[in-house]
């Protein structure tokens, strides 16, 4: 099994690549066309912003590569996000994979932006996965008729979406102790 990171510049590399080197075997990180397209599984991390992400991948000439993509690809985090049209951060045009919009959060003063540590996900159809994980995000993915798994945080949001290959999770896996295992497990069963 060839598992494929992206190099998409986010600093959770190394943390992401470990994560998938204990369930399965070496994971290889890459910006090579040829590389990323004959993977068996592609992850698709971000750190920072969609903008830093995108431009990553638009400099890297791997927007198109990523989106004809027909094997599992998991983005992770902003990995995630700009599987969306566009992410309000910075008004940036993202993949559009997935035909919603990435909004930033507006909650009451209680709620501290960015929606930083563990927090309850429900899953749809996998209830075996629903627990804890955790979270770094300032912005959000609305819940759409992508939306797989659900968690709250002043409103409910996508924790997870999953269209035809695509999968996307806002949380970390990497950092999600045994429940980020079990979620990357159950991704590689696909």
């Amino acid at each position: 099994m060839s598992i494929v990171i992206v190099d998409s510049g986010g600093a959770n590399l190394t943390s992401i690549k470990n994560a998938f080197e204990k369930i399965s075997s070496q994971a290889v990180v890459s910006i090579d066309e040829n590389i990323i397209s004959n993977a068996d599984y592609v992850i698709l991390p971000g750190v920072g912003s969609a903008q830093m992400v995108m431009q990553s991948l638009i400099s890297n000439n791997l927007v198109n590569v990523i989106k004809s993509l027909t094997q599992p690809v998991l983005g992770i985090c902003v990995g995630m996000q700009i599987l969306f049209n566009s992410s309000e951060e910075q008004n940036c045009k993202c993949l559009g994979l997935i035909n919603d919009d990435i909004k930033k959060f507006n909650l009451p003063k209680d709620k501290a932006v960015p929606h930083m540590g563990w927090n309850k996900v429900i899953f749809e159809s996998e209830q075996l996965l629903s627990n804890y994980y955790y979270f770094a995000n300032s912005y959000y993915a609305p819940i759409t008729k992508d939306t797989t798994g659900i968690c709250e945080y002043g409103i409910e949001f996508s924790a997870t979406v999953q269209k035809d290959n695509f999968f996307g999770c806002q949380f970390h896996p990497e950092k999600s102790s045994n429940s980020g295992i079990k979620f990357i497990q159950n991704f590689l069963k696909y």
